[in-house]
């Protein structure tokens, strides 16, 4: 299992995930599930996967060998002029990838399912974010959806809910997925450190801020405990129930 989430608020998109792959609690990898590609002036993508392991390293080296050798039928994702044509391209992929592994002899399509959230900016057009699944369609984040997340969302989902505002700061955005997270990590131990971050600003057209979140992070220990202290005296000012 994973856990990624993606806001876009008004100063850009900030992403962050976790890099744990299990396969039982006696084979825990660690994985980057994280990418970002740039053409400098141009465009910025960043992508965060989610599923089956092998599925999504195929789709990543499917978009990198793209990338070294474009052609007309096989266009680079950096050379498409919206991200609207980059999310169909990348959805094409996905789907073709988990078609290609149904069809190889197994029963359950599902056991190489995947979905990903993609992100970024062309130049000309702001930036826009994309979930995308595994059937290859895709939706997009909007006034109404401002964030997206993927993986084992449960447990971060209700501060996300409660605190996220379109206009707040980067700083706030990092602290607002650091107690999701945190949240997720106390929650299931199929999420774990380290954590990715990237945090993209609108108009830059590069890749921006990017920080790895390991488990002597003292901005990670700091908010993690006084969330938890936080939480606890919120849980102490409400009144007893009468019996």
């Amino acid at each position: 299992m994973t856990y990624c989430v993606a806001l876009q608020t008004k100063k850009g998109l900030v992403f962050m995930s976790d890099t744990r792959t299990n396969a039982g609690l006696d084979n825990i990898s660690t994985y980057r599930k994280m990418f970002s590609w740039e053409d400098p002036g141009h465009s910025m993508i960043t992508m965060m996967t989610a599923g089956n392991l092998a599925t999504t390293q195929s789709v990543v080296s499917m978009i990198e060998e793209r990338m070294k050798a474009p052609g007309d039928r096989t266009p680079s994702i950096l050379g498409l002029p919206s991200m609207f044509q980059v999310a169909r391209m990348v959805g094409g992929i996905l789907k073709e990838v988990i078609a290609n592994n149904a069809n190889a002899g197994m029963v359950a399509s599902s056991a190489f399912n995947a979905t990903i959230i993609l992100g970024g900016q062309v130049a000309g057009s702001e930036p826009r974010l994309f979930l995308i699944y595994p059937e290859g369609n895709f939706v997009e984040a909007g006034p109404d959806t401002p964030f997206f997340q993927t993986g084992e969302t449960k447990y971060g989902r209700p501060i996300l809910v409660r605190a996220f505002e379109e206009d707040m700061s980067f700083e706030a955005a990092v602290k607002l997925l650091m107690v999701s997270f945190d949240s997720t990590i106390k929650a299931n131990l199929s999420v774990g450190l380290p954590l990715d971050l990237h945090v993209y600003e609108a108009g830059s057209l590069k890749i921006g801020t990017q920080r790895r979140i390991n488990a002597d992070d003292e901005d990670f220990a700091t908010i993690s405990e006084g969330w938890g202290d936080a939480l606890k005296q919120a849980f102490e000012s409400l009144p007893d129930v009468k019996l």
